[in-house]
């Protein structure tokens, strides 16, 4: 009796390393995805010049590209997981994301980069859902998965904050091509990693016959042509025949895309799941939240970078204040919650969110970083800190148990795709508005005009992206009941908080 309970003590405990080695190699290519997320940021001024990115409009499609390919085919790797296995969809993921990175770091010019960032996207794609998966998975335990999704929010929330010193100190001492390069030995060594220990655990068997490729290439390419549409829209022109014909498209594959999962029997988004309110409005909210919220990333940068000379490294040093007040805000509303309850969580967050950004609409030529840029800067990240863990509640409130994936890969679309169509209609109202303002300045227009002009575009984008947040807490503000989140006798929140609690965490 002895032997055996100490070869059971030693089995379990070999068991329990084994685990913890698989979290930690999930913990490093989420670390690597976020780190990505944000390591871009800074480095936008360098990449612009290097590169010949015409404008801000054609540079938002360095970030654009790859939030529209992870967005676009977050649900797909999701499902792709379920039928071939969550280490093979890692495994797949993580190659691409680290080959891309490899074309990014060499790219010789825009179209190569925004190319390979688009395939980053995709990796990625695969990358998220099998680390969130292969935890829930790998975690059974509650007390063991809620530490697990500790560590996950802990790596998460310090990659978006490396990602902007690391981003700073590469492109101003290195070159901006090392933000690209630096994913290369971090990716080989979870690919490796991944093929000794994570075992390859399905969902369900299936094939590339369940597989709904034209649904996840049909919405993605219709929202790739309709991002494309807005982008161009003022040079094109809002009523000319091509931004008509390129919008069309849009549409009508978007159209496609419906059609498809309405008709096909393994579909990529059961429609039907949105005929709960919570999960309508939860993700109405997150759609026009990151659709304001988004141009954070990207007017301060170059704001910081042309306006007021910043380099790369002060630029991520003066980023910095974001993720942590984020982080902070974010601990805020996990205690708030249960007392104040998710609808009053979201509107006040929002309203902080609409307040920052209303900051920036009076933002002068020549700024103070501690009076123009760091109060809204606060204030925006610390309203998301508190939006976000209610608006994944929300958008995962009383799914069943086999649907909580589906809710929770839902809502993280949501956020990937408001954030995409968001910054290209602001940054094309905001570029569309500087060059109304140069061309009535004549064709000689001094470099303090085109400073005055540039302002002037991110004060006008500022506003729209304040007034795309208020409409947010407005449909949180009446969309949502106090009696939509009361449990139903029976519940057991178990395995239906496990999905949406990762996706809160992913958020952060």
């Amino acid at each position: 009796m002895t032997t055996h309970t100490a070869g059971k003590h030693t089995g379990d405990g070999t068991h329990r390393n084994r685990r913890w080695i698989i979290l930690a190699l999930t913990l490093i290519a989420q670390f690597m995805v976020t780190l990505d997320a944000t390591i871009v940021t800074v480095a936008l001024p360098s990449i612009q010049t290097d590169l010949g990115f015409a404008n801000q409009l054609d540079l938002q499609w360095v970030i654009n590209a790859y939030i529209l390919f992870f967005g676009g085919f977050l649900l797909l790797g999701g499902r792709a997981g379920d039928l071939f296995g969550r280490q093979r969809l890692f495994l797949a993921g993580l190659a691409l994301f680290t080959g891309a990175s490899l074309v990014n770091g060499l790219a010789s010019d825009s179209t190569m980069l925004v190319i390979g960032r688009g395939v980053q996207g995709f990796g990625a794609a695969l990358v998220s859902p099998a680390v969130l998966s292969i935890i829930i998975v790998t975690f059974q335990g509650a007390a063991e998965r809620v530490k697990a999704l500790g560590f996950f929010t802990a790596v998460t929330a310090s990659g978006s904050a490396a990602g902007m010193l690391f981003g700073g100190l590469l492109t101003d001492y290195a070159s901006w091509r090392w933000i690209f390069l630096v994913n290369i030995p971090i990716g080989l060594v979870g690919i490796l990693g991944a093929i000794r220990s994570i075992p390859n655990s399905k969902a369900r068997t299936g094939s590339l016959r369940h597989m709904d490729l034209p649904g996840a290439i049909s919405v993605t390419g219709g929202l790739t042509l309709l991002v494309t549409a807005i982008v161009n829209a003022h040079t094109w022109g809002w009523g000319s025949a091509r931004f008509i014909w390129v919008t069309a498209s849009g549409v009508a594959l978007i159209a496609t895309f419906i059609l498809i999962e309405l008709r096909t029997s393994h579909p990529l988004v059961r429609l039907g799941i949105f005929a709960k309110r919570t999960i309508s409005v939860g993700n109405a909210v997150m759609l026009t939240f990151t659709g304001g919220l988004f141009v954070m990333m990207f007017f301060p940068t170059l704001y910081l970078a042309e306006n007021m000379q910043y380099s790369p490294i002060e630029i991520g040093l003066a980023y910095l204040p974001w993720p942590l007040a984020m982080m902070a805000a974010g601990g805020v509303a996990q205690k708030l919650l249960g007392r104040a309850g998710p609808r009053l969580l979201l509107v006040a967050g929002l309203l902080f969110v609409a307040a920052g950004l209303l900051t920036f609409v009076r933002l002068p030529v020549d700024g103070s970083y501690a009076a123009d840029v760091l109060p809204g800067m606060l204030l925006t990240a610390a309203g998301a800190g508190l939006v976000f863990t209610p608006a994944f509640m929300v958008a995962t409130t009383g799914v069943a148990a086999e649907e909580s994936g589906l809710a929770s890969g839902v809502i993280n679309t949501s956020q990937q795709l408001g954030s995409a169509l968001g910054l290209a209609a602001i940054s094309s109202l905001a570029a569309g508005h500087t060059a109304h303002l140069l061309t009535g300045a004549g064709p000689g227009a001094s470099a303090a005009s085109q400073s005055s002009a540039l302002v002037e575009g991110f004060q006008r984008g500022f506003a729209v992206a304040s007034v795309v947040v208020i409409v947010s807490a407005l449909i949180a503000a009446f969309g949502l009941r106090k009696a939509d989140f009361t449990q139903e006798p029976g519940d057991t929140g178990g395995q239906e908080a496990a999905e949406p609690s990762a996706s809160v965490v992913h958020a952060a």
